[in-house]
């Protein structure tokens, strides 16, 4: 079976669309006249996730939910909840970078018909959310405010679930001693570092401007990539952990699931073929499986 890399998924993307083309060739050619704009630029370019959300608001939310603005920084979460069990334990659904609530829906749907209480978590400048600009560390402190807010309310967080980008801040939430009872990450990049070689690429930027990029990124969010990682997350980790992955996931490697399970001690993983990097989230068999083990007793 023949699949794309993260680069080339990427470059079809970026290279579609006319006005990014356009920037990606003032990039090129202020990082040669006027490198510090060149680093500003694709710092904020990094951070501003494609497709636009507002395509996401043209599609009415599914009835039976209910939709909240939680504000947070200087942006807005969104949180969607379905009260069909009103004090059952909670299912905090987070999706990936660039995506948006309704992906995780179908697992959603799968946890509610087992007595869990799902509550759809919606990102900064994602979706339905304030914003226009996020990252991954802000991604984890969503996730940490989400789980106070929910606790404060008297729910028990008994399963985060995160897809993609969102499992890797899941990831390094939990490892920061989250209250929550089980953690399910499904197709998490192991290395954030990748993202901005990735993001290099596709815009012809230079090592050294690549460089300055994260530097600046890590300074203002006061934390270092590298802090992400497996190796750094993993060992702290103490709750019950799944991790699902496809073998032929083209944006995340699925040696990047192998790496988390490698290092959260007693994880589990789910290996799945031929369902890529999004069909994973509706897939029959992956729904099975999760709502198995959300469901488990600890």
């Amino acid at each position: 079976m023949t699949t794309r890399t993260a680069v080339e998924a990427a470059s079809s993307y970026y290279h579609a669309n006319p006005g990014v083309r356009l920037f990606r060739f003032a990039l090129g050619t202020s990082q040669r006249l006027w490198p510090a704009l060149a680093v500003r630029a694709a710092a904020r370019l990094f951070g501003t996730p494609l497709p636009p959300k507002w395509l996401q608001r043209r599609t009415p939310w599914e009835p039976g939910w209910q939709t909240e603005a939680w504000p947070f920084e200087d942006a807005s979460v969104t949180v969607y909840s379905r009260p069909v069990a009103p004090h059952g334990p909670v299912a905090l659904l987070v999706h990936g970078w660039g995506g948006h609530a309704r992906q995780m829906l179908p697992l959603a749907d799968a946890l509610a018909g087992h007595g869990l209480r799902p509550v759809l978590l919606e990102m900064p400048a994602h979706g339905r959310s304030a914003g226009s600009v996020s990252n991954l560390p802000q991604f984890s402190r969503a996730i940490e405010y989400a789980v106070a807010r929910l606790r404060q309310d008297g729910h028990q967080v008994r399963v985060l679930a995160a897809h993609s980008l969102g499992a890797n801040a899941a990831a390094h939430a939990a490892a920061r001693g989250l209250p929550v009872d089980r953690l399910l990450l499904v197709a998490p990049p192991a290395s954030p570092r990748e993202y901005t070689r990735h993001f290099a690429h596709v815009f012809g930027l230079s090592e050294a401007t690549r460089a300055a990029m994260q530097r600046r990124i890590e300074a203002r969010e006061g934390i270092l990539m590298p802090q992400f990682e497996p190796e750094a997350v993993g060992p702290r980790i103490r709750v019950p952990t799944l991790v699902v992955h496809d073998q032929a996931d083209s944006i995340n490697r699925f040696a990047d699931g192998q790496a988390f399970t490698r290092a959260i001690r007693g994880a589990e993983l789910l290996a799945t073929e031929g369902l890529g990097h999004r069909r994973i989230l509706r897939d029959a068999a992956v729904l099975g499986r999760a709502t198995l083990f959300a469901t488990q007793a600890s």
